[in-house]
């Protein structure tokens, strides 16, 4: 499968999977492609053209000729210079691994990664909370983390790969998507009647089961285990964390329980205050399970699998 069919092959997954309406992913590379076009020769060599035809700025090949044919990948949820080497080591026993396939975005993607951020104000719109406040809270959020991710290193891996000769790109957002998707889905057919029924019920789905045997699985961590969940959101996409107020928002439009892959200590006691209900469903088994939805479509095509850093291969085609 070549590098290109394979990245291609996640952006049109995280498309199926977006929350948010066609159209609305069609306006987004719309508008990419009418501010392409009012630049200026100078300037255009520093847009990312992907932009024109791929709606989510944390998914990209950071290495690697486009027609390589890839044999095997090795995939994990971070994938910095230690898996790199790993993988030259497994290559070296025999392993016919050409692309290093990352969750947690590496070099431009991680570099753009607030660019993802703003489909938060369609999430947060479709639950009832108004376009407009909705807008103005993540672009203010989405500035902070853009600003927080300045000072980093985000070409560090990606080098560290080259220099070994190994194809790299990311896959984070499609991931994201087709997680929110499936347990969304899950959660809304099995129709939990309590707070602890949300936990039991995602451990029936095998990433979660496997997390919560080693330690780390879904847990609730705000509220009644015996209360009612009440209206249940699953909240797993979006970039990272968005601002503490969309709590205020979201409750405010009858929100009861969210569903999330992690909640920081600022987010657990607005919800308190707002006597919301939080489950953690868990970060890096929820990021397994939505990168194994991706594998499944690239593992099906001859590409073989090699699974490091949290990822625990689970099939479903």
């Amino acid at each position: 499968m070549k590098l290109k069919d394979i990245y291609r092959t996640c952006v049109d997954a995280g498309m199926e999977a977006d929350p948010r309406p066609a159209k609305e992913l069609e306006r987004v590379m719309a508008a990419s492609a009418r501010a392409y076009g009012k630049l200026d020769e100078e300037e255009r060599p520093y847009f990312d053209t992907e932009r024109l035809t791929n709606p989510y700025a944390d998914t990209r090949i950071a290495a690697g000729d486009p027609e390589l044919e890839v044999r095997g990948l090795i995939t994990g949820v971070d994938m910095e210079t230690a898996e790199v080497l790993l993988a030259d080591r497994l290559r070296e026993r025999g392993a016919p691994i050409d692309l290093v396939f990352a969750h947690h975005p590496e070099g431009p993607g991680f570099a753009r990664l607030d660019e993802v951020m703003h489909m938060q104000a369609d999430l947060w719109a479709a639950q009832g909370v108004g376009l407009g406040a909705a807008d103005s809270l993540i672009s203010k959020r989405a500035s902070e983390i853009r600003r927080h991710f300045m000072p980093y290193n985000h070409y560090r891996a990606v080098q560290s790969a080259e220099l070994m000769g190994f194809a790299v790109m990311s896959c984070h957002t499609p991931a994201d998507n087709s997680v929110q998707r499936f347990v969304q889905r899950f959660i809304d057919e099995s129709a939990p009647e309590t707070l602890e029924d949300i936990v039991r019920s995602l451990r029936t789905i095998p990433e979660y089961d496997h997390a919560a045997k080693k330690g780390y699985g879904p847990e609730l961590v705000l509220g009644e285990g015996h209360h009612r969940p009440g209206r249940i959101v699953v909240d797993m996409t979006g970039g990272t964390e968005g601002p503490t107020d969309a709590l205020n928002r979201l409750s405010a439009a009858g929100v009861d329980t969210l569903v999330g892959m992690h909640y920081g200590e600022e987010h657990r006691k607005r919800a308190e205050e707002l006597h919301m209900n939080l489950v953690i469903a868990g970060h890096i088994s929820s990021d397994t399970l939505g990168m194994n939805l991706i594998l499944d479509r690239i593992e099906s095509q001859g590409v073989e699998v090699f699974c490091t850093s949290g990822i625990v291969r689970v099939r479903r085609s």
